[in-house]
């Protein structure tokens, strides 16, 4: 099978998959009667969501580890964070009772696992076959991964309390665990990348010469990646100093989660996409 066919069955079955957690759990016919609860995840789905995943997990490796050479641009960093991050919530769905969450990432990992057939990246240069770059590369995208699950969970925190407040709370918002455990949950997501992120920034400042063949150097990437840490870092302070929770640590999230996105994938699709100049 070529690897378009292959990229287009991995975007399907992730999009069948969301499509079918959506009508299950998120539709109007799911939260028809009100304190509906809507069922959770049950084996066979959780092993279907596998499929797809293992058809991700092959086409990244080949893309990316088996090539002679590496082509990574913002495509390829959207869909290596999608992977993880369907991974993680994988993983998190065998203690958390998070099926409502499925419905927006794997949607997501669709359209993100179809992006480099579209956008195949620019050649990086050698130096990145490196053991220290392949590092990098990897503690850099487990932080993207952590912090795209910590905006979707500030998203749907953001509107478990809008319901709440209207006293509407209904189909797989009633099955969510309460807002404490979810607000909990956000800050060990958050914990963990802020250290990731940490060890990305100072592995780039340090071993900039050997990770990326350069003398470390402040650019738009490196200033919205240090932007990001220092809002992550202030939110941290602010939650286990001053106990900010509720929208200002949801705000703060969203923030910090943004100024990331811009650091690279903002940043690469700007010059590839709109200024076609890589």
């Amino acid at each position: 099978m070529s690897g378009i066919l292959l990229y287009a069955l991995t975007s399907l079955l992730y999009a069948a998959l969301g499509w079918h957690f959506w009508r299950t759990r998120w539709s109007a016919g799911a939260q028809a009667e009100a304190g509906e609860v809507a069922p959770g995840i049950a084996s066979w789905e959780r092993l279907a969501i596998l499929g797809p995943f293992a058809l991700h997990s092959y086409l990244l490796y080949a893309s990316l580890v088996a090539q002679a050479e590496l082509h990574f641009g913002f495509s390829q960093a959207l869909s290596v964070t999608l992977w993880l991050t369907v991974l993680i919530y994988w993983l998190e769905s065998m203690v958390y009772d998070m099926k409502g969450m499925q419905a927006l990432v794997l949607p997501l990992a669709a359209a993100c696992a179809l992006l480099p057939v579209f956008f195949p990246g620019p050649e990086i240069p050698t130096y990145t076959h490196t053991f220290a770059f392949r590092i990098h590369l990897l503690v850099a995208m487990l932080a993207y991964s952590l912090f795209t699950i910590a905006a979707l969970h500030a998203t749907l925190m953001t509107l478990l309390e809008r319901r709440l407040h209207a006293g509407t709370l209904a189909g797989p918002l009633a099955s969510l665990p309460p807002l404490m455990t979810l607000e909990t949950l956000l800050f060990r997501i958050i914990a963990l990348g802020f250290v990731l992120l940490s060890l990305t920034l100072v592995s780039g400042f340090i071993f900039s010469e050997e990770v990326f063949g350069q003398a470390a150097r402040f650019n738009h990437k490196t200033v919205f990646g240090v932007i990001s840490w220092i809002i992550f870092a202030a939110l941290l302070v602010g939650r286990y100093g001053w106990g900010w929770r509720g929208r200002t640590a949801l705000r703060w999230t969203l923030a910090g989660f943004a100024a990331l996105l811009l650091a690279y994938v903002g940043s690469m699709f700007v010059l590839q996409v709109i200024l076609g100049k890589v």
